[in-house]
């Protein structure tokens, strides 16, 4: 099930998963992620009545994906690691084999996703920076944000800057944090390490942030190593920055946006990103929203932070779709 389903996806998931029984759907949810069980429940949650044409409809529509869909291996994983191994040899297919089923032994880290921020961050409260660090990287950048934001200024910083040194983690490390964590992660007993941290996960987690802790974290960074200050900031994806994406991509994005966030999110915003939206909506919406942002009074920064942060990680969705196109700090992209 996709990570990205859109409202209308959500909503034929559940009807189809409330159509299965309580047994049958309890099945499907153990093989969702936490953030996807999460969306799903509340979806079903607030689903009091659904015409009948519409559960037809549904069950239909997957019954016609189920009947084009057929099993052509009974292991993937293990077919993949055969195909590659006889065609690269042991030493250059288990690199690829790493990083196209990375964090497939390291499962105790299943456990921390499930938990809410203040629980990882009370577990995480006393360890040393290196293993935070070597933990976070693990979890999905929002939460591992929300996770952060509970720490003292100087723990953050100190974590930050580990996240953007850390080049990898050995199996033998993840032993170690198997052992702090109480079984919390799972070591490996593969030769090579496992491609987290750096530059990248670093900028992605500050983007979740917030601009307050962002300049903090990024002062830090800069004192130490100014180098690596510079590469975080070439990496990171800023709500200015949505200013860059050309009109075919603000487009896509505006239909993803309520009306209500665009303009609490817009009370924070140049003049050059508002007039690019403008510019982008039919001249009735445009009128429409700069009245109601006229109109509308003082917005609490935290309030308008939340919405920016929002409105990032629908930009980020669309990137990951090929709705957007973003040209980043050196020949890769970011966000």
């Amino acid at each position: 099930m996709a990570a990205s389903m859109d409202d209308q996806g959500l909503e034929d998931a559940a009807i189809l998963l409330m159509s299965l029984g309580e047994e049958e759907a309890a099945e499907v949810f153990k093989h969702l992620a936490p953030k996807e069980v999460q969306r799903l429940g509340e979806t079903i949650a607030k689903m009091k009545a659904v015409p009948r044409d519409r559960i037809e409809k549904v069950i239909d529509s997957f019954e016609s994906m189920a009947a084009n869909e057929s099993m052509l291996v009974a292991d993937s994983n293990e077919y993949v690691k055969a195909v590659l191994r006889k065609a690269l040899g042991d030493d250059k297919a288990n690199l690829l084999i790493d990083r196209i089923l990375q964090g497939s032994d390291v499962t105790g880290i299943e456990s921390l996703k499930w938990m809410d921020p203040n629980s990882v961050a009370e577990l995480l409260r006393n360890e040393h920076p290196q293993i935070v660090a070597a933990i976070l990287v693990h979890l999905e950048f929002d939460q591992c944000a929300d996770v952060l934001k509970l720490f003292t200024e100087r723990q953050r910083n100190e974590v930050m800057v580990r996240i953007a040194t850390l080049d990898g983690i050995q199996p033998a490390a993840l032993r170690d944090l198997n052992e702090v964590m109480s079984k919390v992660l799972a070591g490996g007993d593969r030769g090579k390490k496992s491609s987290l941290g750096g530059v990248k996960a670093a900028a992605e987690i500050l983007n979740m942030l917030g601009t307050s802790v962002e300049t903090s974290v990024l002062d830090f960074v800069r004192e130490a190593d100014n180098d690596l200050a510079q590469k975080i900031m070439d990496n990171m994806f800023t709500f200015d920055d949505v200013e860059k994406i050309d009109d075919k991509g603000i487009q896509a994005l505006m239909k993803e946006v309520q009306s209500e966030s665009l303009v609490i999110a817009l009370k924070g915003a140049t003049p050059g990103l508002r007039d690019k939206i403008f510019r982008n909506m039919s001249s009735r919406a445009a009128e429409t929203l700069k009245e109601d942002l006229d109109s509308r009074g003082p917005v609490r920064l935290s309030e308008v932070e939340a919405e920016q942060k929002e409105m990032l990680k629908i930009v980020r969705r669309l990137v990951d779709e090929g709705q957007i196109v973003l040209a980043g700090g050196g020949d890769e992209q970011f966000v």
